[in-house]
């Protein structure tokens, strides 16, 4: 059974900082783009950070830009997120997906496999 596990989520105050991991049971998916979504309360789900396979490149869209950094593992099979400089609207749950490219993807409908999801707080 494809799996992909994310954790390290939690309650943060406004300033701080938390580093998502998502470990991965196919190492196929090492070969893949990854990335990582979020999704609030009544609020669709958005990108927040994709990687290439290879990590040679990485998207950010302008709300994260500068305070998120993904990474990625393929000897260990994991997808990291380091966030810092946590805003209050940076509350949501944050999910692992598998992109259906090698290079980065930027919208839910190029992801095939997702995470259960963790949960992000940020108190202000």
């Amino acid at each position: 059974q494809v799996q992909l596990v994310e954790s390290g989520g939690g309650l943060v105050q406004a300033g701080g900082s938390l580093r998502l991991s998502c470990t991965y049971s196919e190492r196929t998916f090492s070969s893949a783009g990854m990335g990582w979504f979020r999704q609030a309360p009544g609020k669709e789900r958005e990108i927040v950070a994709a990687i290439s396979w290879d990590g040679g490149s990485a998207y950010y869209p302008l709300s994260v830009k500068g305070r998120f950094t993904i990474s990625r593992d393929n000897a260990k099979n994991t997808v990291y997120l380091q966030m810092d400089s946590l805003k209050p609207q940076d509350t949501a749950v944050y999910y692992c997906a598998k992109a259906q490219t090698r290079g980065f993807a930027l919208v839910p409908r190029q992801y095939d496999y997702w995470g259960q999801g963790t949960q992000v707080t940020v108190s202000s």
